[in-house]
């Protein structure tokens, strides 16, 4: 049996060889997020408060995603929460995750941390480890072409 927590968090970093601006704009542009996030439409006015939803079709099921934006610290950091109803879960701020991109670096390189909270069990933060180098590995294309 899997002890279960809510503390479980998930890790990824990925040094990419673009400017910090250009990384931080990937992140809020929805033409780009497409190209990253497995096709996904992001929306948000990407201020702390605003809300932000993905729409898209993961595995032939559509799907509609949102949270709130809790920090957006141009070229530095962004926060925000991330419901799925795909999960089967209630939408309940317990089954939120908190998701953290942190930037770090320079006109020519920057470092990518993301960090995902609310991994239930170690098997699930492995999984979103997983997907989050994913999307990491496909932002770094598309920015370094």
């Amino acid at each position: 049996m899997e002890i279960q927590s809510s503390n479980l968090v998930a890790k990824v970093s990925e040094t990419i060889n673009s400017s910090v601006a250009n990384v931080w704009n990937a992140l809020r542009d929805p033409e780009l997020t497409r190209q990253y996030m497995f096709g996904t439409t992001v929306t948000s006015g990407w201020r702390a408060g605003d809300s932000i939803t993905w729409e898209g079709d993961w595995r032939g099921k559509p799907y509609k995603d949102h949270g709130t934006i809790l920090v957006a610290e141009e070229r530095r950091r962004l926060v925000y929460t991330h419901f799925s109803p795909l999960s089967g879960k209630p939408d309940r701020p317990e089954n939120y995750h908190t998701i953290t991109f942190e930037l770090d670096g320079n006109a020519k390189r920057t470092l990518v941390t993301l960090s995902q909270d609310n991994n239930r069990t170690q098997q699930d933060r492995e999984y979103a480890e997983k997907n989050w180098k994913m999307v990491l590995g496909k932002l770094k294309s598309v920015l370094e072409g």
